[in-house]
Order: structure tokens, then sequence, then C-alpha cells
């Protein structure tokens, strides 16, 4: 690799420890114009060692794209685990809640083998058919078209459906997590009816690993005000948790 100026040794140093930079940041630390520090993104960018977004660069693309639920599965498996397990406390005994697609869903469904009394409303089939492993749990499973990459339930059939009910709290999993742009999901059918999920709960917690922050996907489901909880790992940067919590997310971190 060829040799780097050291402003620019400095930028990635400044990536690495944060994990997305912007521009005007980078002009008033190293003390050079914006057009400086955009010819060395963009350089740096050539030889693989950043992405360009508006405003700034990331180390990993920005955005999210689509992938069949068998492949996610084996994607940041024990993170998930984890991210299930403590989203437990946050379901009350007789509550009535929204179960949305995706895998971290499909770990809190098994996680819920031994609940109480608890009726759930969910997309997704692979949740309703680890639910129905429990006595005490009510399923409620939506109707409409199925989306087979993610084994979930998506349409207008769906919504019309989901609008007939008032739930306690939507559990969801996303493919980004944007500051400015908010929650997001790689498929446009899907994002519209997380959009009427969150309109049928009082609180909405979102379970989704640290890979998801500071990435868009095609579809957005809602700015960041109307998150009340994200439940991520240990993989957030101290920055990204001030700034959810800055926006009244409450970041809850396992």
């Amino acid at each position: 690799m060829e040799k780097l100026l050291p402003r620019q040794d400095e930028i990635l140093k400044e990536l690495n420890d944060k994990g997305h930079v912007l521009v005007q940041d980078l002009c008033e630390k190293l003390n050079v114009s914006s057009v400086t520090i955009r010819k060395d993104l963009n350089y740096l960018e050539s030889l693989g060692l950043l992405f360009r977004n508006h405003g700034g660069a990331s180390k990993q693309v920005r955005y999210a794209y689509e992938k069949n639920v068998g492949e996610k599965e084996n994607i940041n498996v024990e993170a998930k685990q984890a991210i299930a397990r403590a989203a437990l406390p946050l379901i009350q005994e007789n509550d009535c809640i929204i179960l949305a697609s995706g895998t971290t869903m499909h770990y809190l469904a098994r996680m819920l083998m031994n609940f109480g009394s608890l009726t759930v409303l969910t997309s997704s089939l692979r949740v309703a058919i680890e639910l129905c492993n429990n006595p005490n749990i009510n399923v409620i499973q939506l109707g409409g078209e199925v989306r087979k990459s993610s084994t979930s339930i998506v349409g207008s059939i769906s919504e019309g459906i989901l609008k007939q009910f008032s739930c306690n709290k939507l559990f969801l999993g996303v493919d980004g997590i944007d500051l400015e742009f908010g929650i997001s999901t790689s498929n446009a059918a899907e994002a519209h009816l997380n959009q009427v999920m969150i309109e049928c709960a009082d609180k909405t917690v979102v379970l989704a690993d640290s890979s998801k922050l500071n990435k868009k996907g095609f579809g957005k489901i809602a700015s960041l005000d109307q998150v009340d909880y994200l439940i991520t790992d240990d993989g957030i940067g101290k920055e990204d948790m001030s700034a959810l919590e800055e926006r009244g997310v409450t970041v809850i971190v396992k």
C-alpha cells in the first residue's frame, strides 16, 4: 500500500476509534479546509480503507442489503441470543405484545418457552410455530402475503388485521439504525408493516446488534423519536450511545 500522509493516518485512527467521522469535525481537529479533508477521504476510499457518505465517512458500507433468513441465522448468533435474553425483563405476564420478523425474534420466541400468560401478535411464521410450544401463550398470526426470504407476512391484509389491536410493546428487528434517517429495513413492504406495528403499540423496543448502527436500509420504518428502547451488544460506541440517548432512546447493552 502507498505511504499515507500523517494527516491521513490520523483520519484512519479517528475512524477506527469512532466507526464514522464527519468532515466538519476532521477540519477542526486537523486544522485544514473541508476541500482538503474531502480529497483525503476520496483517496482513502480509493484504497478501500473507508466508505464515503454524506458529510463524512464510515468503516463499513452504510447501506443494508437484504439477506435470506437462512443466511442471517448464522450471523452474530451469540450477540443476537444475548440481546433476545435482555428483552425478557421488558415482558410482563398478561401483556399483549407484537413480535416482528427476524432471527433475533426467533431467539426471543424460544426463550418464552416457559413464560406465563401472554398474548402475542406476530408477522413471523417461525415465531408463531415456536410460540405454539407454550400452552400459556395466545398466538395471533397475521395473515397476508408470505415473504419467503424472511418467512414473514406483509401487505395490506396483515396491516388491516393489525389495526384492530392495541398492544403494550412491540419488539422489532431492523437492518439499519441511523441518527438522521432513523430505523429502517431492506424491504419496503416490511417497513410499511412495521410502521403500522409502531402505531398499534404503546412502546417500541428495537433489538439489533451493533453491526446495524450507522447503516440505512431501503425502507424507512420510523424516526428515532418513535423508538423507546434499543437493546444491542457492547460493540456500540460511546458517542453513538450518547447520541441515541439524547434523542430519547433508552439503550440497553448486553
